[in-house]
């Protein structure tokens, strides 16, 4: 049986509003990629409980390069031509911070609802 995405079937895309960019940052550590690679990773690193959609995807990753903190290429492979996104120096700077500040918010707010789900 497949796994619905939290993201898609159940939970409210604001919960995933402002945490997109770290998400993406954090799987570009991993290795560079086109936009539905990184997706599949966000995917597979939740556990499918993530499903980004493109008009979701594309426009994070275009605030990071703006940003300064991804950087991208065209290149041709098996045939298609594929943006490649990569972390500029800044983008894996930002990573950290994103994991750090994720790691005190969700901690503050487990203690805040401990108990009640």
């Amino acid at each position: 049986m497949q796994r619905l995405s939290v993201y898609s079937a159940r939970m409210n895309a604001g919960f995933l509003r402002g945490h997109l960019e770290g998400l993406l940052l954090a799987v570009l550590t991993d290795e560079p990629g086109h936009g539905y690679a990184l997706s599949q990773r966000l995917a597979a690193r939740s556990g499918g409980e993530l499903a980004v959609p493109e008009g979701s995807l594309y426009p994070a990753l275009q605030r990071l390069e703006g940003r300064r903190l991804v950087t991208s290429s065209w290149v041709v492979s098996d045939g298609r031509r594929r943006r490649i996104y990569r972390l500029a120096p800044g983008g894996r700077r930002q990573a950290s911070v994103a994991a750090r500040d994720w790691k005190l918010f969700s901690g503050a707010v487990d203690r805040v609802l401990d108990g009640l789900a």
